[in-house]
């Protein structure tokens, strides 16, 4: 490898003051955008090859739909920004980059600002600042440009102090105020949603792109299993599979949650074959109902046998409550698709969660953000992009009833220390699952669980009022009543704000 020098600039002065060989890892981010063919394919594509050339993707921002600048008269862009480890110098890993660009459809000679299959820039390279003929880093137009300065900030902490690559990246943007300030002085949040000028989305498959900040979400629960504590063996067959199907879909659902693996407390582990046996005819059959069309399917498994099955049959989500603990292969499974990951927290598993060493908390707020945060690293560093994963705080899994409570007060919360480590995670889609669970019936005095739907309600309502982006519940019709009354008093207040 060619080995040149570049200058590495003092955080403490304008002036370079050493220099240094490019003979280790460096730190970068790569801003991708693409807005021609399969946009999702594109970015899959592309990191695909980075890796082929010696690129380490290690972090990934969210994912953001834009309106076309300068040449307005073209399609919407996705933008993203990923971080990685190279050993390639700056100037070799430009040449890289548009050799991808050229690989996957690029014109060199296109229109400037035009359409693209892809666009990939360095924003920053380790602790270099370079200003040569063909490169300047950190890059000129990351401060006039909304669609790259949000998904460059998703890479950050806010807590960036304990990164010090993130920190040097920071004070090399001191001239515009560092990058927080100048994101915020762009707009900031008030840029995302409907009313702003990007749409923070979650990819379903390779060509569906999912805004969950319009509405929350019903995900409807269809266990297929003879055990589950609220309505074992209800809907094993596909006929009585199929009605549930569709009343929850007549009382307003968006998604249906199947899953064929009990998870309450000291539920047995069945054989991989036995889940699939009650699983699969009914995904087909389900996949296949003409009043599923614009719903989406769920699978609730920690199988990767099982996972893969699912997805090859039509599940649109992988819903896995142990976040890929229970399976070392689930990880390689998901990433190899192309389906949003529901990363859950839960200690141990269902015979073991709750037991007194699995209930221990000092925080349950922040030591939940702090489990969470791991497992979602995991599975981003074994392939699974960041802006696919969503988020379960685990209501009901190795938690007390005082737990529960401030969990669900908490919300806001445990956002806040996931953004300390990572701002596109505090970002990530929120699902609750508090429906008909016992330490509803122990406040309320139901030992019943079908008796459980008021406190459900009630549940729900405050999630929703406090962030959650997805209910998960047996009773599809009141809480959907309840989740849209939810957001119309959120809208409200945000007309009032």
């Amino acid at each position: 490898m060619q080995r040149c020098k570049y200058l590495v600039c003092n955080t403490d002065s304008a002036f370079p003051v050493t220099t240094t060989t490019l003979d280790t890892e460096h730190e970068v981010a790569i801003a991708l955008g693409s807005n021609v063919g399969n946009r999702m394919n594109n970015f899959k594509e592309a990191l695909r090859l980075m890796k082929s050339y010696g690129i380490h993707v290690t972090g990934h921002s969210c994912l953001y739909e834009t309106e076309p600048v300068h040449v307005t008269d073209q399609p919407k862009f996705l933008n993203g920004v990923i971080r990685g480890l190279t050993k390639l110098d700056p100037h070799e890993l430009l040449n890289v980059l548009k050799k991808i660009e050229r690989e996957m459809g690029r014109e060199e000679n296109g229109i400037r600002y035009g359409p693209r299959p892809l666009d990939l820039d360095i924003l920053f390279y380790g602790k270099l600042r370079i200003n040569s003929d063909k490169l300047i880093i950190p890059h000129e137009r990351i401060w006039e440009r909304p669609f790259v300065l949000a998904p460059l900030v998703d890479l950050l902490g806010s807590d960036f102090d304990n990164d010090h690559i993130v920190a040097h990246w920071h004070s090399l943007s001191m001239l515009q105020g560092g990058i927080f300030q100048a994101w915020e002085r762009l707009g900031g949040e008030s840029l995302v949603g409907k009313d702003g000028i990007l749409q923070r989305v979650l990819p379903i498959g390779s060509d569906q792109l999912w805004d969950f900040s319009t509405k929350t979400y019903v995900m409807g629960i269809l266990n297929l299993t003879p055990d589950s504590f609220s309505d074992g063996g209800q809907f094993q067959s596909i006929d009585y599979a199929v009605s549930r199907v569709r009343s929850m879909i007549f009382e307003g659902v968006d998604i249906i949650d199947i899953g064929a693996q009990s998870t309450r407390p000291m539920a047995s582990r069945i054989s991989t074959q036995e889940e699939l046996d009650r699983l699969i005819p009914v995904l087909k059959v389900v996949r296949g109902m003409p009043e599923m069309k614009g719903k989406l399917i769920s699978v609730d498994t920690f199988n990767s046998e099982v996972a893969f099955e699912a997805i090859r049959n039509g599940a649109d989500i992988l819903n896995d409550v142990s976040a890929g603990s229970l399976d070392p292969n689930m990880h390689n499974v998901v990433a190899n698709s192309d389906v949003p990951y529901m990363v859950m927290h839960m200690r141990g598993d269902p015979c073991t969660m709750q037991n007194n060493e699995n209930l221990q908390y000092n925080d349950v707020c922040k030591d939940v953000a702090s489990e969470l945060y791991l497992r979602v690293r995991d599975a981003e560093l074994s392939g699974i992009p960041a802006w696919r994963i969503m988020i379960d705080p685990g209501i009901g899994f190795s938690k007390r009833i005082d737990h529960n409570i401030d969990i669900i007060m908490g919300l806001t919360k445990i956002r806040k220390e996931m953004g300390k480590k990572s701002i596109a995670l505090s970002h990530a889609p929120m699902l609750i699952g508090p429906s008909r669970k016992r330490f509803l019936g122990d406040i309320c005095g139901r030992p019943e669980a079908s008796e459980r739907d008021p406190a459900t309600v009630a549940c729900v309502s405050a999630g929703i009022l406090g962030g959650a982006n997805i209910i998960r519940v047996h009773n599809v019709r009141d809480n959907a009543d309840a989740a849209r009354l939810c957001d119309a008093m959120m809208r409200r207040k945000m007309c009032e704000g």
